[in-house]
């Protein structure tokens, strides 16, 4: 089984800067994405970024230029850093880590508990 243990997450000033990890363990398929959703209330969870194992990277476009997603693949773990926060930025944010299915292998989909990230002053 695979596990996503998220840290990171808290409260902090517009315009502050937030750094989220996720460490991921068990057993994970080497060539796959790690990345970062976010569900605010009453809206859907949406796709803040994502890096593949190759260090192709996706962002929305609502964050480009103020978050930075890296990873370390040796440790299995995706990194956040968020600055320039904004209250609109205010959700829970899941870790998502996934591959694609081979005709050996099952595709794999899995999530962290989440973490909350409150920007109020």
């Amino acid at each position: 089984q695979v596990q996503l243990v998220e840290s990171g997450g808290g409260l902090v000033q517009p315009g502050g800067s937030l750094k989220l990890a996720c460490a991921a363990s068990g057993n994970i398929f080497s060539f796959n994405t790690m990345g970062w959703y976010r569900q605010a209330p009453g809206k859907q969870r949406e796709l803040v970024a994502d890096m593949t194992t190759g260090d192709s990277t996706n962002y929305a476009d609502s964050v480009k230029g103020r978050f930075t997603i890296s990873r370390d693949n040796a440790k299995i773990t995706v990194y956040l850093q968020m600055n320039s926060l904004k209250p609109e930025d205010t959700a829970v944010y899941y870790c998502n880590l996934k591959w694609g299915g081979r005709s050996w292998l099952e595709p794999g989909d899995y999530w962290g508990q989440g973490t909350q990230v409150t920007v109020s002053s």
